[in-house]
């Protein structure tokens, strides 16, 4: 296993204290390269979780790369950012049909969680953005309101939703369900959370599912700037224009393409 040297070879977590953490890597065949920063940015507590791998499975190279924003606790976040992938990469059909296995591991991932926090009195929960690049497929699945957007000769072009219960057909899916969207300062399902999908929310369960939204992209890109510091400059960006979170963005830099068209980068952030 693995692509990177073994400075580079894996990179994860949420830092242990208060100072803004960065890093980053590149593949051995140097196709790609990824760079993140995180902080807490206002808040008191961290509930961001990040994942940065490079990894071979049956023979091609995969990046995983993702950003999970927990809520009611880190708990949650936490153990998508330790078994989601994971779970992805055993996946039998995670070459062959991608899309599937992600499918597939986001609901996984959320019954085991569900499952381990039966003692627990609180009830948390996490969002997740992924972008998954295996050989020159590249695939974005996301749960909850972290977002992914792909920047293409200088356009920003999304490739995620925001999962919000005031969306017509969240909306819709929720009370199919049983259950309500109501106003408290935002629109929360049950009058409680802002967010129509995410992991975890055991008491919501029923109305706030783990099932992501899955987005397919094809690399076709050469050589740029540090995905590190672009990662630092959007998270520090997003603290001057007042935001109140916890703040973690991933960029993805792919450095070599067929057709030397204009570069491309993928960029995950909450």
């Amino acid at each position: 296993m693995g692509y990177l040297n073994s400075v580079l070879s894996n990179t994860s977590g949420s830092q242990a204290d208060d100072s803004p953490v960065s890093g980053g890597g590149l593949s051995q065949n140097r196709k790609f390269s990824y760079g993140y920063a995180s902080s807490p940015g206002k808040r008191s507590s961290m509930e961001d979780f990040y994942e940065a791998r490079i990894d071979g499975v049956d023979g091609e190279i995969v990046g995983l790369f993702g950003v999970f924003d927990g809520h009611g606790g880190a708990r949650a976040a936490e153990y998508v950012k330790q078994n989601l992938f994971s779970n992805l990469i055993s996946h039998p059909k995670f070459i062959s049909d991608t899309k599937s296995a992600i499918g597939d591991a986001y609901k996984h991932t959320d019954s085991e969680f569900l499952k381990s926090e039966n003692n627990q009195n609180r009830d948390a929960g996490s969002t997740a953005s992924t972008a998954i690049l295996v050989g020159d497929r590249l695939l974005v699945a996301n749960v909850g309101d972290s977002r992914a957007v792909i920047c293409r000769g200088g356009n920003a072009i999304a490739v995620s939703r925001d999962h919000k219960p005031d969306q017509t057909d969240e909306r819709q899916r929720i009370e199919d369900a049983g259950g309500f969207v109501m106003w408290a300062g935002t629109w929360r399902v049950g009058g409680v959370l802002a967010v129509s999908r995410a992991f975890g929310d055991r008491l919501l369960k029923q109305y706030v599912v783990a099932d992501p939204e899955i987005q397919e992209a094809v690399a076709m890109v050469k050589a740029i700037e540090d995905p590190e510091e672009a990662a630092r400059r959007l998270m520090e960006e997003a603290y001057q224009r007042g935001s109140a979170d916890n703040i973690t963005c991933v960029v993805v830099r792919f450095l070599v393409g067929k057709n030397g068209n204009s570069p491309q980068q993928e960029q995950l952030q909450d």
